[in-house]
């Protein structure tokens, strides 16, 4: 079984959050606190250390006490971007990832995502929620990845590709389905927030 210790937490707060207004997301409170928390609370017992990726607002963001990465590019090439920047600060065998937005994001994430990598040998597992409708959608930025991918995904970013979905495709991959889809619920606008505090209260 791959152990929390083994893990590494990266937190994605690097977007430019446009439909926002472009306000940094992480920050945003949700029920009181910003969105960050919420996300290092729900992560923090599920990994050994927890890395954030931010590219404004860094001292904010530092005062968590977590090391902050910055894209190494300043253009906010997406989720791809945090990716290759969390690979190549972690330093435990597994990465495992989060957006800020998704405040419920499942307590059992890591367990789940190892224990199908373990299954298959796979190189990176990501998650999927099952809707009310039965509709399984994919959820690419919760996933669970090798840490020794870096090359694949610096070789995959080099040909000018950001689409995350094409990347997985390129790899021995697999997903798991989570029945609770208000866990991966997130943030894009005011009305968004609203709702999502109403059902978490």
């Amino acid at each position: 079984m791959i152990a929390p210790e083994n893990m590494t937490g990266l937190i994605l707060a690097g977007g430019r959050a446009q439909r926002m207004g472009g306000i940094d997301k992480g920050l945003i409170p949700f029920l009181d606190q910003p969105l960050i928390a919420s996300a290092i609370k729900r992560l923090q017992n599920q990994v050994g250390s927890i890395l954030i990726n931010a590219n404004r607002n860094i001292t904010k963001y530092a005062a968590y006490g977590y090391p902050v990465i910055l894209d190494e590019t300043p253009d906010f090439s997406g989720p791809l971007a945090g990716f290759s920047v969390g690979l190549q600060a972690c330093k435990t065998p597994y990465l495992l990832t989060s957006p800020c937005d998704s405040p419920l994001l499942p307590l059992d994430l890591g367990v789940k995502l190892a224990e199908e990598m373990e299954r298959g040998d796979f190189q990176l597992v990501y998650a999927s929620s099952k809707e009310l409708d039965d509709k399984v959608w994919a959820q690419p930025v919760f996933c669970l990845m090798r840490a020794d991918l870096l090359k694949s995904l610096q070789g995959f970013l080099a040909k000018g590709d950001l689409k995350i979905d094409r990347w997985f495709k390129e790899l021995h991959s697999s997903t798991v389905v989570f029945d609770n889809a208000t866990a991966f619920a997130n943030v894009n606008t005011p009305e968004e927030l609203q709702s999502l505090e109403e059902v978490s209260r």
